[in-house]
């Protein structure tokens, strides 16, 4: 199956999961799981999340920012990726000057 993120309409949730300004979301559902475009403007976050029954993974496309797992900071940034399994939590900052983009899976389990 082909997804072509440009073709699809861009959402803006404000305070997406808790946390601070607005995330753009372009994303594609398959029953239980997603695949999605995400876009963080600087000072925005994604809160503080537990994956209850699913993981997920980001993948940096661009910018700078820095990701909250079970307690601990790591850097989010272009190149790298998070993975956040079954029963763990997460959080995404954009502390940088510039628009945080990453691809990320949810994956039902």
């Amino acid at each position: 199956m082909l997804i072509q993120f440009p073709n699809i309409e861009e959402t803006i949730l404000p305070n997406f999961k808790g946390g601070e300004k607005q995330t753009a979301m372009k994303r594609v559902s398959f029953g239980d799981s997603r695949a999605m475009l995400v876009r963080l403007i600087p000072g925005a976050s994604i809160g503080e999340h537990t994956h209850e029954d699913n993981c997920e993974v980001f993948y940096y496309l661009s910018g700078k920012g820095k990701c909250l797992y079970d307690g601990q900071w790591e850097p989010a940034e272009a190149g790298t990726a998070h993975y956040c399994p079954k029963g763990h939590s997460h959080s995404l900052v954009n502390d940088g000057e510039e628009d945080l983009v990453l691809f990320a899976t949810v994956i039902a389990q």
